[in-house]
């Protein structure tokens, strides 16, 4: 950081890994201490992923250590634990610009570092990623070892195991650390470490692996107990052989992530002696140090900038609910009505606000881990079922399920309900989150319908029209964040399908709205009336079925028609240009335009920086609006202010 408020004397003798090498194993722990307190300091400034960095900060030491990277390649899964990478990769100056316009990616990034070979920040790619190095380099690339650290949950995907199979297969030497925060056990203190240090020196591997079992079974009970609970969740049965040994990795494990001498220990006896891939089971503890963090249900996942010494968030303050909040809550309250309505999400119970169903109705919420494609086919049988399942996932998560949604789901025509949440541009997190693409790709699935709230009321009708819906696949979108604080239903009625609203007429302009970019619309529609512009905004609410008497009316009573979708090109926008040409109304001579999200990948800022980015504030709608308008209009209307 550019100022520090703690003392770092080893740290600041670190400008990037290579000064590593120079420590001692005693300095590398310091280290780490020195780490730790400020990825602490620097998240309480930006807000950001402290818990899962907290977690990692003795493995990034010891990892850049044991390894030459950049040579040696190493991949973070998701990424969201990069941060004590980052400082230690010469970014530690940048480090108060994280996750801001301009600044550091809260994720790992190519363009970003050297350091960074692989950008992630969906989960269960690292092994696939890992492996591609570690062939690129049997085949000649300028590529040293492959290390990807991956996390307990993210290792429950599909994609993860397809990888491991595969390099079992091809038997590649290469490196996988699997970061177990999820189960807790006491370190094995002293004895373990003590042969550690003895076989990095003279034994082999696989006496290396045998040395783990052996000392686990002479541990005191309770620490027995808990070191046998975590060799269980990767083996068949107790004492057999893992599942990692059965794709063809060797294993070695469980090791104490934060004991900084048993890792070097291990990572440098599996560097000297491996020859094929090796699978490393590392426990460690999210939010690691820092006791706020330890203490949260969510170990402080993702949190907004905080006070140090008591960890408060500083948190904004809004009178409008949430749209995940509004979601959650309603539909709980559409569950209590309908014992058929099921919830199932992809491991974001909380993100997605299906906790709230969660605690009501624990039997029919389902968790699936880091596994969209199996939630979304999941989904599918339930609906064949007879149930009624909304599938909570985020917009740029359900990219990774749609040959499900394609082939399970639309194809059979079931009616599985699709809640998305995240729709839009999402601040932050940048690129890799951006909701901008789900209106382009189910709506051109025959059987589905595709919804987006205006606003947060319009959402509970929305959940209800879902509720009724059993004639094929639903989707609906809302954004993150608080909504437009509009009066809230008493209860949410069923919708018309494929029918908007008009909610304020005009007859110059007309600005159709698709989704909760509605709210600017109508802030646009303002701009314009102020200068003698008459202005009619209508809420397109459906993309498929489009409500085609609408866009006719529009069409026919104003000069020119503009669309607005907070979503990409070959969304709403071109859904009205094809009705339009297909009917022959492109022929008539009124000027038409969609707004839609560049394209291009639009990195992190706030919500309203990037949007301004994209074109589609409510000053560049109106801009727009002119635009498309005949002159003698525009001149008419400033004529009149």
């Amino acid at each position: 950081m550019s100022e520090h408020s703690i003392h770092t004397p080893t740290l600041d003798r670190v400008s990037g890994p290579a000064d590593l090498k120079a420590l001692t194993d005693a300095e590398l722990k310091l280290l780490a201490d020195e780490l730790r307190r400020e990825t602490i300091e620097v998240v309480s400034r930006t807000g950001g992923h402290l818990g899962s960095s907290l977690g990692v900060v003795e493995l990034t030491v010891a990892i850049h250590a044991v390894f030459n990277t950049p040579m040696d390649k190493l991949i973070w899964d998701v990424g969201h634990q990069c941060y004590p990478h980052k400082i230690l990769t010469g970014r530690r100056d940048r480090m108060l610009t994280l996750r801001q316009a301009g600044g550091l990616s809260g994720f790992t990034k190519r363009a970003e570092s050297e350091y960074d070979p692989f950008g992630a920040a969906h989960s269960s790619t690292s092994i696939s990623a890992a492996l591609g190095f570690a062939v690129g380099r049997e085949c000649g690339m300028p590529v040293g070892d492959t290390i990807a650290v991956i996390g307990d949950g993210a290792i429950t995907a599909g994609m993860a195991y397809e990888a491991m199979n595969h390099a079992g297969h091809l038997k590649s030497r290469m490196f996988v650390i699997l970061n177990d925060n999820d189960m807790s056990i006491a370190p094995p203190v002293g004895a373990l470490q003590k042969y550690l240090n003895d076989i990095a020196v003279k034994g082999p591997l696989a006496t290396l692996k045998a040395v783990a079992e052996g000392v686990e079974a002479h541990l005191p009970g309770g620490i027995r107990d808990g070191a046998r609970r975590a060799r269980q969740m990767v083996t068949g049965m107790p004492g057999g052989g893992t599942l990692f040994e059965e794709f063809g990795f060797t294993y070695i494990g469980p090791v104490d992530g934060h004991d900084m001498p048993q890792l070097l220990a291990t990572l440098r006896a599996a560097r000297a002696r491996a020859t094929g891939p090796v699978l490393i089971h590392a426990v460690t503890v999210k939010g690691k140090g820092y006791a706020p963090a330890e203490g949260a249900d969510d170990k402080y996942h993702g949190v907004a900038k905080f006070d140090v010494a008591t960890g408060a968030q500083v948190k904004s303050k809004s009178n409008a609910p949430s749209y995940t909040s509004v979601f959650g809550q309603r539909l709980t309250d559409e569950a209590a009505r309908d014992p058929r309505v099921v919830g199932i999400t992809a491991a974001m119970p909380g993100g997605t606000g299906l906790d709230m169903m969660a605690r009501r109705f624990p039997a029919r919420v389902f968790d699936v881990g880091i596994a969209e494609q199996h939630g979304v086919t999941f989904a599918a049988g339930l609906a064949a079922s007879g149930m009624k399942p909304f599938c909570a996932i985020y917009s740029s998560f359900l990219q990774r399920g749609y040959d499900q949604i394609v082939h399970d789901v639309a194809l059979q025509n079931l009616p599985v309900r699709f809640a998305i949440d995240r729709a839009g541009l999402v601040g932050q997190d940048g690129a890799t989150h951006a909701g901008a693409f789900d209106v382009a790709f189910l709506a051109n699935l025959p059987n589905m319908t595709v919804m987006a709230c205006g606003d947060e009321a319009d959402l509970c009708h929305m959940i209800a029209t879902a509720v009724a819906h059993d004639s094929g696949p639903i989707a609906f979108r809302y954004p993150r964040g608080e909504g437009m604080g509009v009066e809230m239903p008493e209860r949410g009625h069923p919708l018309e399908i494929g029918k908007g609203r008009v909610l304020r007429q005009g007859s110059d302009v007309a600005l159709l709205s698709f989704g909760a970019h509605l709210s600017e619309v109508l802030v646009a529609a303002e701009l314009l009336e102020a200068e003698g512009i008459s202005v009619t905004v209508a809420d397109a609410r459906f993309a498929k079925p489009l409500d085609h008497a609408l866009i006719d009316t529009l069409i026919e009573g104003h000069e020119a028609l503009i669309t607005i979708e907070q979503g990409s090109t070959g969304g709403f926008g071109a859904l009205v240009l094809h009705y339009l040409a297909g009917s022959g109304q492109l022929e008539r001579g009124r000027a038409i335009r969609t707004m839609v999200l560049p394209d291009q990948f639009i990195d992190q800022a706030a919500p309203s920086q990037m949007y301004e980015w994209a074109g589609l504030q409510a000053g560049d709608i109106a801009t727009a609006a002119r635009g498309a308008l005949r002159r003698d209009t525009v001149a008419k209307g400033l004529r009149l202010v």
